[in-house]
């Protein structure tokens, strides 16, 4: 396999047409290089337009997904950003080049494990992982001026609008199978939130992700 032009293929193919148009979110995706992230049992499938395994369960989202996402928060170099869910550690790779330092918080020992060290191999010294259920919030570095979740929820806590610093983006997939809403609720005051639907999508739920408490808009 052409390792770099299945990179382009997938830039051009997949992620263009998916609405990404920031130069800067382009470049990002030649930078870090996704097939270092990815289990060695599937690294021919790095590229492709696929949840991809990682193990114990859990997926890489999609490519073009992972450079939406991206996108849509408009990172600042001075933003401070936790994540749910670490997986592979991709995204918080993507994160972390456009970011000041990435709090990532992964429920599963194994999978924390092998994220940090993909972290590590990729030379990002700028995200701390976390073992713990951050399914409904993760005070311990608050306030966020990024939230973003990497599993669904049926609902949003407000554990999380209340970590957020005024200004601050977050972004979450709210709902249940078989269609959720991919969110981005930016904090615009005290109290005060803005929310909009990017897009409808499915992913699988966050471990332990709450159902009954509910934050109305």
């Amino acid at each position: 396999m052409n390792i770099e032009q299945a990179r382009f293929n997938m830039v051009e193919n997949q992620i263009r047409p998916w609405e990404v148009l920031d130069q800067e979110v382009l470049d990002l995706l030649y930078v870090v290089k996704r097939e270092d992230f990815v289990p060695t049992a599937y690294r021919a499938l790095a590229f492709s337009d696929l949840e991809i395994p990682i193990g114990e369960g859990e997926h890489m989202w999609q490519p073009k997904m992972e450079a939406r996402v991206l996108q849509e928060l408009a990172l600042r170099p001075s933003d401070r950003i936790l994540e749910i869910g670490t997986g592979s550690g991709y995204f918080a790779a993507l994160l972390a080049r456009r970011a000041q330092h990435v709090y990532s918080v992964e429920i599963r020992p194994g999978l924390k494990a092998s994220g940090e060290a993909n972290l590590r191999r990729a030379g990002i010294a700028n995200v701390t992982v976390d073992l713990g259920d951050g399914a409904s919030g993760w005070p311990r570095h608050a306030p966020y001026d990024v939230i973003v979740l990497t599993g669904s929820t049926p609902v949003l806590p407000q554990h999380f609008l209340q970590q957020l610093k005024i200004g601050a983006r977050l972004f979450a997939v709210v709902g249940n199978p078989p269609v959720m809403a991919a969110r981005l609720i930016t904090c615009t005051g005290e109290g005060v939130y803005n929310s909009v639907d990017l897009l409808e999508t499915s992913i699988a739920p966050l471990s332990n992700a709450p159902s009954g408490e509910r934050f109305s808009f």
